[in-house]
């Protein structure tokens, strides 16, 4: 964890300096400021990451607008134009994923980089190697399910450099530029374990909402993966075009009623990221002993829950943060297998972080976008 120290972003005298976009506080895009720092300093086990590409997630926005938060009950778009909820939330310091975001901090959840500094000589073979970073780190052990998130509960690879312990640092071997590799660590990370905990096999029904967004695209292709039959939820005609390029049965538009298009007790698995109002369509949908897996709600926290139809048909709901001790070594092999393919919808420069946030947020595009440090400043 960080040491929340307003004054740590300051420079002081033979600092090694960097560029990165500080997030200095919950609020609007004035919020994050593209500034010089220290140039992170290393401990012993861990490494310095020269930043090549940092995506773009949900999560870094919902932090900075304060979403975590208990006090929110709306989805982020709405949140984005409500500044009573802001407000409500940055006062009560409670929107972060843990205890408290540590403001002013360095925001940025997936990271593929160069190793350029170690501190320990058993790691010296990572130096020159083209990584990615495993952001969600199970501090306590893999018996514990507490967890930590580079770029939420420390800084991260919004920035020039990065510093991250070894153990988190995965070499990859592949033909994929920066770019496509900064899509993977958060959405497929975060959709591997989603398919990983509702254990998917091959003949499964695999209903995934919100299939076009950066976690849902990769969930279609993890699901594909293990032999599941996936039927998808996405929105315009471009849309669900890509959505079936990776992989897809079948694709289901938004604006239709996904419990009148496939019927009561019809799939096996729901994955959903979506929530919001058509989560009980979710519970019908499913088959008695099904299994409902969420690890975000975009279109609003707030669900209503019939007990009845969860508890009458023995069905399992499975709540996902912490990554589990398979998921990131299952997505290298994926990667390096040539069983799954970038999801990359755009690049930006770092600095132009606001740009691509509010672009974000018009949900016209599918997969990721991605920030590219410029190194030459």
């Amino acid at each position: 964890m960080i040491n929340n120290n307003k004054d740590r972003f300051e420079i002081k005298k033979n600092d090694r300096t960097m560029k990165a976009i500080v997030t200095v506080g919950t609020g609007g895009y004035d919020m994050l400021v593209y500034k010089d720092v220290p140039m992170p300093l290393i401990d012993a086990g861990e490494v310095l990451i020269k930043v090549l590409a940092a995506g773009v997630n949900n999560t870094e926005i919902n932090t900075r607008l304060g979403w975590y938060s208990s006090k929110i009950t709306i989805s982020t778009d709405k949140l984005i134009q409500t500044d009573n909820e802001l407000t409500e939330a940055a006062s009560e310091g409670d929107g972060g994923w843990n205890e408290g975001t540590p403001f002013p901090f360095i925001q940025g959840t997936d990271c593929c980089g160069e190793v350029v500094e170690v501190k320990d000589e058993k790691n010296k073979d990572l130096i020159g190697k083209r990584v990615l970073i495993r952001a969600c780190i199970r501090h306590e052990g893999w018996d514990s399910m507490e967890n930590i998130w580079m770029g939420s509960d420390f800084d991260g690879a919004f920035a020039q450099y990065v510093k991250v312990a070894a153990t988190e640092v995965f070499p990859v071997d592949c033909d994929w530029t920066d770019a496509e590799l900064g899509t993977i660590p958060c959405s497929f990370g975060t959709a591997e374990n989603m398919v990983n905990r509702a254990d998917v096999k091959e003949g499964d029904r695999v209903l995934v909402a919100g299939a076009s967004g950066g976690v849902g695209s990769a969930v279609v292709q993890l699901a594909k993966r293990r032999g599941a039959y996936v039927i998808a939820i996405a929105e315009g005609e471009l849309k669900i075009e890509q959505v079936k390029s990776y992989g897809a049965d079948e694709v289901i538009a938004c604006r239709n009623d996904a419990l009148k298009e496939l019927g009561k007790k019809s799939v096996d698995v729901v994955i959903d990221n979506v929530a919001g109002p058509n989560f009980p369509q979710m519970m019908e949908v499913l088959k008695r002993g099904g299994k409902f897996v969420s690890s975000g709600a975009i279109a609003g926290p707030i669900v209503e829950l019939d007990m009845r139809v969860f508890y009458l048909k023995d069905l399992t709901l499975i709540g996902c943060t912490g990554w589990d001790e398979p998921i990131f070594t299952n997505l290298v092999s994926a990667i390096e297998n040539g069983e799954i393919k970038p999801t990359l919808a755009k690049s930006f420069p770092l600095e132009s972080i606001v740009e691509a946030q509010e672009e974000f947020g018009l949900k016209k595009h599918v997969g990721k976008f991605v920030l590219i440090p410029n190194h030459n400043d």
